[in-house]
């Protein structure tokens, strides 16, 4: 005869582990990234969250996307953020993560607080969240830059082709450094410094520069904003930085999902399609998948 307590305690986990089986995906994602993520009225769009939706399908689950706002000149923070974020159980995974060794493994930091996300307390009020350890997939997006330029100027192919002309280079940013080192100083008769908050694509509208070294997938972002701008883009040149998604130590499990997807989707041609949809210029990744020291010389040589 079976025993009544253990059929009891089936009785009362029966909803808790209907519960877990039912709950959701939740995913952390930039709210204002364009092509790959973008919240407008209470809605998330792009290509990461084409991503996410096969991630959830794979798993079996629904998906719930959390837009987050980041101190964008605060990049290095990127990492302990989203790991507060993981850590605080408001999120499984986060995507377009920059897979560098330096940010992923045990946290430099013992505690940090969440960043701004719907529904979150003022900053002052959100405790620290103990953080734990970066895991990431396997890359599905590599990283490039590219030479964009003002209407009417003569096509540039590379930092060489735009010498003793007014070249843009912001202040604090890897492509304003390498604008500033190219060639031992080079460029720096003609370069026009910028600040972070300055608006470059109206600099290079206005004539006040006349190419800037820019992230393709800032330019595919302006093209989505600006459909009738004339800027236009030389070829795009990888840096050898990838993106992929990360979870903490104790849901690894989920990136293997991730992964079946990226390498299911990227063998079909579909993942290329969801770039294509969203406006973004797919670039392969490229190896290592995870970066140690970025190498600068080709870019500083051209």
């Amino acid at each position: 005869m079976s025993d009544p307590r253990a059929l009891l305690a089936s009785l009362l986990l029966a909803p808790v582990v209907a519960f877990a089986q039912a709950a959701p995906l939740t995913v952390c994602m930039v709210e204002d990234n364009p092509p790959f993520s973008m919240a407008r009225k209470g809605q998330v769009t792009g290509f990461d969250v084409k991503i996410a939706e096969a991630v959830a399908r794979e798993l079996g689950r629904e998906l719930k996307v959390l837009p987050f706002e980041p101190e964008l000149e605060k990049e290095a923070m990127l990492t302990h953020e989203v790991n507060a974020l993981l850590s605080a159980g408001l999120c499984d995974l986060a995507s377009g993560f920059p897979l560098l060794k330096t940010d992923l493994g045990p946290p430099t930091r013992d505690r940090f607080k969440t960043p701004d996300y719907p529904g979150a307390k003022r900053a002052r009020e959100r405790p620290f969240e103990t953080l734990g350890t970066l895991v990431a997939s396997q890359p599905y997006q590599g990283t490039a830059l590219a030479l964009v330029q003002r209407a009417g100027v003569p096509p540039a192919r590379s930092l060489g082709d735009v010498m003793g002309r007014k070249v843009g280079a912001v202040a604090g940013t890897l492509e304003g450094t390498l604008v500033a080192m190219y060639r031992g100083g080079a460029l720096t008769p003609g370069m026009v410094s910028m600040g972070q908050r300055d608006d470059v694509w109206a600099a290079l509208e206005s004539g006040r520069v006349d190419a800037m070294l820019v992230p393709t997938a800032a330019f595919d972002a302006h093209r989505l904003r600006h459909p009738a701008s004339t800027l236009q883009a030389g070829p795009a040149r990888t840096l050898g930085i990838n993106l992929g998604w990360v979870a903490l130590s104790g849901q690894a499990g989920l990136l293997v999902a991730v992964n079946r997807v990226v390498q299911r989707s990227g063998a079909s041609g579909e993942l290329q399609r969801w770039a294509q949809d969203s406006g973004l210029q797919w670039q392969a990744p490229t190896e290592p998948a995870i970066t140690g020291n970025l190498s600068l010389a080709g870019w500083l040589g051209d």
